[in-house]
């Protein structure tokens, strides 16, 4: 997992975008290294927000974002009555498979953006009230989106963890790099 995003090859404008996104991938997958099932449902506050939610949330954003630019219906689109199973790891639902669909969603978006003609080529923005009427957006502007999202939902994750086990975002990545524990 990404921690410091390398510098572009010179013209590799695709490459960077996907880097990015790729950065805050790894910051929300590093929240819930050496967790249970248990702990990544856990609420560690008053928040309704989990880990385990916060991973299921970002790879069906993802997803959800991937399909509109491919004008694909999104098999995983969720209606007004499922929408806060979003963000929860229902009965049934594993961290492990949540994470593996997520690096699923990950390979298959890059290689759409990889094959995509242009980073300028557009797309609808769906109608919804925090869009423009008739809105179009750019690919370019899609991973720029993401790495937004993910980055805002990655900063949530560091803060469930901490409380839940005090481990801050510099212990897991020197834990994910084989480095002593610092506790």
């Amino acid at each position: 997992m990404v921690t410091h995003v390398s510098a572009e090859a010179h013209g590799d404008e695709r490459g960077a975008l996907i880097a990015f996104v790729e950065a805050q991938r790894g910051g929300v997958r590093r929240s819930v290294i050496g967790l249970t099932d248990e702990q990544a449902k856990a609420r560690p506050s008053v928040s309704e927000l989990t880990l385990g939610g916060l991973v299921k949330h970002v790879a069906e954003v993802e997803l959800n974002w991937l399909r509109m630019a491919q004008r694909k219906p999104n098999e995983k689109a969720r209606t007004q009555e499922t929408w806060g199973e979003g963000f929860r790891l229902v009965e049934g639902e594993t961290l492990a498979e949540t994470l593996a669909f997520w690096d699923g969603v990950a390979r298959e978006t890059e290689a759409f953006i990889r094959e995509v003609p242009s980073l300028d080529d557009t797309f609808p923005l769906p109608d919804a009230p925090w869009f423009p009427k008739d809105g179009a957006v750019s690919m370019r502007w899609l991973m720029l989106h993401l790495v937004e999202e993910i980055g805002r939902h990655a900063g949530h994750a560091d803060i469930i963890r901490e409380s839940l086990d005090g481990r801050t975002a510099f212990e897991l990545v020197a834990l994910e790099q084989g480095y002593p524990s610092q506790n």
